[in-house]
């Protein structure tokens, strides 16, 4: 299933890799050609490419270097704003514009918060240490020691891939420099203030010294040397370094097996894709929602072209309770990364619609219809079975019809056929009326090119309906297309024969299983080798019919399901929106009735694997939902990249970061205004 799976995603991502490369020559023709003080051209240009590729983070380089270029400071850090919110988690993007700040503006301030706003998102990476190594070298160079040494104790925090580096200059500074540099200011603070609680809990309980008055305020360890002090602050970090080394020890095999961390149109090896789902695993199975994000949204600029890790994402958040996470992560995927892909916009319609949003679902289904022909198919069943289950059941119908008329109108309709097998199978078993579906399947035999999946189904199907059978329309439209002249290929004749005459010793009389034996054995039996035809009737002669239909029928009593079981192969040759339908249909003496087994299976069949793998993820319960996740916006538009607004940049203003969350969770607004 899964090389299946992948099987089917190539088209798509050699698609997206073409449509890559395409971009990339026109940005190299305009740098190359283009007079360079169009800056119009070249806006457009750009906003195009990246609402396309927005995770190619040395495009908004280039990008700004444009701006940058005719002396447009203010344009620059707008396509730098937009760069941040475009590719959010990426370490590249926050070292690129915290560079291009300290070369332009000269207020520490504004750069240590922009510094602190790109931390608050990726800070946690495990490979974020470039953009920590650039925060070093910035405060090492204005010799800010006591921030440079608060800087080392946050790294040393979380596990880091140069964690055993930042240990040892951490060491290095602690050793040069005097603790009194060292200590943070919140923690000297802090130690004035444990003082004066110190000393009020001596007066409180009487022990008044005669020179209480005259002494100088001493630290909590009064009478430790220098030495002692600077060996338990060096104890203290050694005990985070540790802590972060051991769950490090966890995850190092996750990390070693990422051979891909950023953004690319070419497909990733298997072996990656699946280290990705247990990484995923283990971070959920650990119980930090902070951390679960966090990875989620690292492995979503590495797999951006995969809806699975999308709809994985969505579903994870919406256990956690988490919905604005779920319906931002779905929105980008269906209105940016993936939106040519119909899985994700069939998942979404499913979603929306168990969340209650039915104008969503039908347009995402409708988006579909429109636009997207790989899965029209399967959009038009399940966008049908949803009408149904709504009780807007003529709804549904239109549906069929209307799509009926949409293919009609294309040359050598490959979808047509199964348009009108599904739409006789749906009327008839939400109706019960066979003659309109009989109605149906011999109307579509005139408009129709007739190949073995279609004569497959409506062989199958009149299986199903209740008596008298009706063999008449079966047998010229099975007899035209086994005839030599015909266009199907002769295995494929000779197949629709082989079920035609199974369906015939279920339901056909003497003569007319005489004539379909006679047939068959004059146009195929001859071309078969005489060994190949003596096993061929010595199987037939040790397999009964009797025997055949009691096999058949010891897993299911439906005479349809014995029919297709016959034929594994028949399922494999319908197109892929309806292979993926469960084909579980019901005996003729259920006909009647909705059973409400197929309308949950039918409808959402295609998501039988998310529903295994993904609909029961790990709830992370040790650290609640936090605020600073809520800032998600409601809408995305298609297609069009976003104009943004952004106030001259100052000093004090220009670079402001968001306010730094609670517990670590960032809480500026991430693709605010997309």
């Amino acid at each position: 299933m899964e090389m299946l799976s992948m099987k089917q995603e190539m088209p798509q991502q050699l698609r997206m890799e073409t449509l890559l490369i395409m971009w990339v020559e026109l940005l190299l023709h305009l740098s190359l050609w283009m007079v360079p003080n169009n800056i119009l051209k070249i806006r457009k240009v750009y906003d195009a490419f990246l609402a396309e590729f927005p995770l190619c983070y040395g495009y908004w380089k280039k990008y700004a270097d444009h701006e940058a270029r005719i002396g447009s400071m203010d344009k620059v850090v707008e396509v730098y704003e937009r760069a941040v919110q475009g590719v959010t988690y990426s370490v590249d993007i926050w070292l690129l514009y915290c560079s291009f700040a300290i070369e332009t503006y000269g207020d520490p301030e504004t750069i240590r918060r922009l510094f602190e706003r790109g931390l608050a998102y990726v800070g946690t990476d495990y490979l974020s240490f470039p953009l920590w190594d650039k925060y070093i070298e910035y405060e090492y160079m204005h010799q800010e020691w006591s921030r440079l040494a608060a800087i080392y104790t946050r790294i040393l925090e979380n596990p880091n891939q140069q964690l055993d580096r930042y240990f040892n200059s951490f060491k290095e500074l602690a050793a040069s420099r005097p603790l009194s540099e060292l200590r943070a200011v919140e923690e000297a603070a802090a130690l004035a203030s444990d003082m004066v609680s110190e000393a009020d809990g001596q007066v409180n309980e009487g022990v008044v010294h005669s020179d209480a008055a005259e002494q100088t305020p001493k630290p909590i360890s009064a009478g430790s040397t220098d030495a002692e002090e600077l060996e338990k602050y060096v104890s203290i970090r050694e005990e985070l370094y540790k802590k972060a080394k051991e769950f490090n020890s966890k995850i190092l095999g996750f990390e070693t097996a990422i051979r891909r961390p950023y953004f690319h149109a070419r497909p990733l090896n298997i072996a990656e894709l699946e280290n990705w789902h247990n990484y995923l695993d283990f971070i959920e199975s650990e119980g930090d929602l902070n951390k679960v994000v966090k990875l989620y949204e690292r492995c979503l600029i590495a797999c951006a072209s995969y809806p699975e890790y999308w709809i994985r994402y969505v579903l994870c958040m919406e256990a956690s309770g988490s919905m604005d996470l779920a319906d931002n992560a779905l929105a980008r995927a269906t209105q940016v990364f993936v939106k040519r892909q119909p899985e994700i916009h069939l998942f979404a319609a499913r979603f929306k619609e168990q969340n209650g949003d039915i104008p969503g679902a039908r347009a995402a289904y409708q988006l579909v219809h429109n636009e997207i022909s790989p899965g029209f198919l399967e959009a038009v069943i399940k966008h049908a079975n949803m009408e149904r289950r709504l009780g807007k059941l003529e709804d549904a119908f239109s549906l069929y019809e209307q799509a009926i008329a949409i293919e009609k109108g294309k040359e050598h309709s490959q979808t047509l056929p199964m348009m009108y097998a599904q739409y006789s199978r749906f009327s008839y078993l939400v109706s019960g009326n066979a003659e309109k579906a009989r109605e149906i399947l011999i109307g579509a035999l005139d408009q129709v090119q007739l190949s073995k999946p279609f004569l497959e189904a409506i062989i199958y199907f009149e299986t199903i309906l209740p008596p008298p059978k009706q063999i008449g329309y079966l047998e010229s439209s099975v007899d035209k297309f086994i005839a030599p002249n015909s266009d199907g290929s002769a295995a494929d004749r000779e197949d629709v024969s082989s079920i035609f005459l199974e369906f015939l010793s279920l339901f056909g009389d003497a003569q007319s299983i005489k004539n379909a034996e006679d047939r068959h054995a004059k146009l195929f039996l001859p071309r078969r080798p005489m060994s190949d035809s003596r096993k061929r009737h010595a199987e037939d002669f040790l397999s009964s019919d009797k025997m055949k239909l009691a096999r058949s029928y010891s897993s299911d009593p439906s005479p349809g399901q014995s029919l297709m079981s016959a034929y594994p192969s028949a399922q494999n040759q319908w197109p892929a929106g309806y292979g993926a339908q469960p084909q579980t249909w019901p005996s003729t003496t259920q006909a009647q009735t909705w059973t409400p087994g197929y309308s949950q299976q039918a409808a959402y069949g295609a998501y039988g694997s998310y529903g295994s793998n993904y609909a029961t993820p790990q709830v992370p319960t040790s650290v609640p939902q936090s605020a600073g996740y809520g800032a998600y916006p409601t809408t995305y538009p298609v297609q069009t990249f976003p104009q943004q607004s952004y106030a001259v940049p100052t000093a004090g203003t220009m670079l402001t970061p968001a306010q730094q969350p609670a517990a670590g969770v960032p809480q500026t607004t991430y693709y605010g205004t997309y």
